[in-house]
Order: C-alpha cells, then sequence, then structure tokens
C-alpha cells in the first residue's frame, strides 16, 4: 500500500499510519506484527513503530503481542459526521421515530460501493446482523444503499459499482447489474427503497433520502424490521409516512444547520470548547 503518493506535499508516514487502522475488519478484529505487516505491505519494523505510535495515542491496545483497535478509533468517523451536523440534526428525529415504530432506524452515507452507517437508534431485537455506526454493507443489497445509488449520474453510479466491497459479505447472488438499473429507476421515479431478505434472512427495511440545502442527497434513513414479525404491506403503509416525515425534517433542519452565519457557527464552537 506504501508508496502510492505522488505530489510534494503527500505525508507516507501518515498514509501508512492509516493503512495500519484500515487493516483490521470484522474479519481482523487482533492480529499480530506479523500480520499487520502483511496485510499493509509494509516492513515489520516500520508496522511496529506504528502500532506502538498508535498505541501510545489511543486508538490501539496490545494484549500478548495482539493488537486490535480501541473505540477511540470511532472519534474519527464521528468527527465527519459532527462536522457536517448531521448527526446532531438527526439525533431527535430517529429517536421521535423509533418511538413512533418501535423498530430501529439508521442514517448511512455511501463509502465507495459501500454503505458505512453514521447514525443509529436501536431497539433490543434479535436481528440477523449486527449494525454499529461505522459498519459498512454492500450499498447495491440495502434499502440506504439503493436510494443512495440511485441519486448519482450514471458515470458516478459506474465508478463506484466498479471499488471492490469492504464489507466482507459475499455479493448477493440474485442480484444483476441489469435488474439493478431497472431498480434504481424506480426507486428514482418513487422515492423510496427496500431491501426484503437482500442483505440476511429475516432482514426487511426501508429507506428514503436525506437532502441537504441545496436539495443534494447526502445520506439515507431508513426503518429495519424482522421479516418474521412484520410484513412488507406493513411496513409500508404504517412506518413509510413515518419515515418520510422524518427524513424531510432532518433534510430541513439540516438545511438550517448548513445555512447559520459563519460567526454564530465559531461561537457555539467555541462555546463547546474545553475552555469555552
Amino acid at each position: 500500500m506504501a508508496g502510492r503518493g505522488s505530489g510534494p506535499e503527500f505525508v507516507e508516514s501518515l498514509a501508512r499510519g492509516l493503512d495500519v487502522l484500515r487493516a483490521f475488519d470484522q474479519h481482523h478484529r487482533e492480529m499480530s506484527l506479523a500480520e499487520v505487516a502483511s496485510s499493509t505491505g509494509l516492513a515489520r519494523p516500520t508496522a511496529r513503530r506504528l502500532l506502538l505510535t498508535l498505541e501510545e495515542l489511543g486508538y490501539v491496545r496490545s494484549v500478548d503481542g495482539a493488537f486490535s483497535l480501541t473505540p477511540k478509533v470511532i472519534t474519527l468517523g464521528t468527527a465527519y459526521v459532527a462536522s457536517l451536523g448531521l448527526w446532531e440534526v438527526a439525533r431527535p428525529h430517529l429517536e421521535a421515530l423509533v418511538r413512533q415504530t418501535g423498530e430501529s432506524s439508521s442514517m448511512a452515507q455511501l463509502d465507495g460501493s459501500d454503505i458505512i452507517y453514521v447514525a443509529r437508534v436501536s431497539v433490543p431485537k434479535i436481528i440477523a446482523l449486527r449494525v454499529d455506526i461505522g459498519t459498512l454493507f454492500p450499498a447495491p443489497q440495502t434499502s440506504q444503499g439503493k436510494v443512495l445509488l440511485a441519486a448519482l449520474s450514471r458515470d458516478e453510479l459506474d465508478r463506484v459499482l466498479a471499488i471492490p466491497s469492504r464489507s466482507g459479505l459475499p455479493p448477493y447472488i440474485g442480484a444483476t447489474r441489469e435488474g439493478l438499473d431497472e431498480e434504481l429507476t424506480t426507486v428514482r421515479a418513487r422515492g423510496w427503497a427496500l431491501a426484503d431478505e437482500e442483505l440476511a434472512p429475516g432482514v426487511r427495511s426501508i429507506a428514503v433520502p436525506v437532502r441537504d440545502g441545496d436539495g443534494t442527497v447526502r445520506a439515507a434513513m431508513n426503518v429495519t424490521v424482522h421479516a418474521a414479525e412484520t410484513t412488507t404491506d406493513h411496513l409500508l403503509d404504517a412506518h413509510l409516512p413515518k419515515l418520510l416525515r422524518a427524513a424531510g425534517d432532518v433534510s430541513a433542519d439540516w438545511a438550517r444547520w448548513q445555512s447559520r452565519p459563519h460567526h454564530e457557527t465559531a461561537r457555539e464552537e467555541d462555546t463547546a470548547s474545553p475552555g469555552g
């Protein structure tokens, strides 16, 4: 992975440190020094220095020679969400939607050909797949992914789908590019997407877009149910109207948040700082 930078200001050591963090995933929660070096293509002494630096910074821990990420890594992702104001704006609407439906609700954005969860309010139900902030799933197999893919131009869609998934999940057997294109056309026309046990058996969800102040689709918001408990008809009739209202409220509040004067934003950040 190293050596891919070409610009005069490219910092190779920073890129290598990020490579080390990305080496860990759901299938590699703990790795030895040798495994990290092999996964990143780094020399063992370099991988060791990076791991020890990340450990000192609190992003990595080591026990008996096995390295793993710490929860502090989540702050790297939530900082991005916070910078958009998305989580701050979405939280009360997600919580209200969950109270109304009794089902879990999440927000996701595109990350290559995957979706990445950036906000979630869940209910204690047994579901086939565990979902946390930062979880990756293949976009074409999810309702949120279909909404986000439908918002892309043809060229953007081709580019995104050409990127290999980093989710670790196998491709959906029943999917074809022609079928996906037809479904995305339908999603664009009706404004919502359904994923019916495509991601995993028993997982059924519906999603709608969340837009920024310019009307651009920046995220998708969903309601997820257990297929054995909730029919598709009930999901569409009972939950979709509530989801559409909640996503519309998030979009409106987000647009207002983005339109705040710069001096107001700066004053809020100063107030929120430790010395404020």
